[in-house]
């Protein structure tokens, strides 16, 4: 998948031209730490964006031209991988199938656009700014004003977890 991500942006190099690219992967499965080793995209450096959609399915920004590809495991891929290689079990007839398979015959692409904030690009320094209600630190304007208080997600009400 990034391997063709990054063929069709043409970038050969991605621990070259680092800061090129940005992705954004749609689920936290393995396939995700693939694309981020073989893109050389990290979300500590900012360059992997995770969105959990639960597909299986990337897409790749290039920064310097403006162009995007989203790229998708195809379903059926499943299916031919297993009339391929019958005796084998799910996962070795898979990893033996996606091998000798056309690309067209894995994936699914199609050219998209996409709008990366400054705030969200690599290497942005911005303000930060305080929580008036917890005083825990908040980056990259992800802090959310609420009847003229700057908050902090979870203070504004969309916690992922409770406090005990």
């Amino acid at each position: 998948m990034a391997m063709l991500g990054l063929h069709e942006l043409e970038i050969e190099d991605p621990i070259q031209e680092r800061r090129r690219l940005v992705t954004y992967a749609e689920i936290d499965r393995c396939v995700t730490d693939a694309v981020a080793l073989v893109a050389n995209c990290r979300l500590g450096k900012r360059a992997l964006k995770f969105l959990d959609w639960g597909k299986v399915a990337a897409t790749f920004v290039d920064l310097q031209t403006g162009r995007a590809i989203r790229i998708v495991a195809r379903e059926s891929a499943k299916r031919a991988a297993k009339e391929l290689f019958p005796e084998l079990d799910t996962e070795q007839g898979q990893q033996k199938a996606y091998r000798v398979m056309p690309e067209q015959d894995l994936f699914e692409k199609q050219w998209v656009r996409v709008e990366v904030k400054p705030e969200d690009l690599p290497g942005f320094k911005g303000p930060r700014v305080v929580c008036e209600k917890c005083g825990e630190g908040i980056n990259f304007k992800r802090e959310v004003i609420l009847d003229g208080h700057t908050l902090c997600r979870g203070c504004a009400g969309e916690s992922y977890y409770r406090a005990m």
